[in-house]
């Protein structure tokens, strides 16, 4: 493993390396483990989170989106990641809750995944894995749409027209 951390790419001297495996599991900086150490969020979210970067997931851990605060956000592939407890599932106000910021999410052009807590105690990097793979279908996804939806501009608007258009 690399000594630098997974957020910043810093290099890490031993002693910081050394305790930040033993107490977060994965390599941070002195700063990034004071950024981890004032977050409120479960262990559950926090081992998803950490198993997402340590694959090159550009994701988000606690993102505010104006209307709520997401677990774990990858904005460039428009998914929010949800880690959800037994109250999530038990619980009829809560699923509510959840199915309504989900449809809210949804309006914004987010996909919501909801991940159980029991889920990723039992194999995060399965889990890790399976989203990672998630995220690169969807990327592509978009990339697609946005190919399509430029050729649809294309076949509506003839490109001499728009550059005549710009020196008007």
């Amino acid at each position: 493993m690399k000594k630098s951390c997974i957020e910043c790419n810093s290099f890490l001297p031993s002693n910081v390396f050394n305790y930040s495996l033993e107490n977060f599991g994965v390599p941070l900086c002195r700063n990034h483990q004071n950024f981890i150490r004032n977050k409120k969020t479960t262990p559950e979210t926090l081992k998803l989170y950490f198993a997402l970067r340590m694959l090159g997931v550009p994701a988000e851990l606690e993102k505010f989106d104006g209307y709520k605060t997401i677990d774990i956000a990858v904005v460039e592939a428009k998914v929010n990641i949800e880690v959800d407890g037994m109250q999530h599932k038990y619980n009829s106000r809560q699923a509510l809750a959840d199915l309504k910021r989900t449809y809210y999410s949804f309006k914004k052009g987010y996909i919501t995944l909801r991940i159980p807590n029991t889920l990723i105690n039992w194999n995060v990097n399965e889990t890790a894995k399976y989203i990672f793979n998630f995220l690169n279908e969807s990327e592509e996804r978009n990339w697609e749409e946005n190919e399509l939806i430029q050729e649809d501009w294309n076949d509506i608007f003839d490109v001499e027209d728009l550059e005549d258009f710009e020196h008007d």
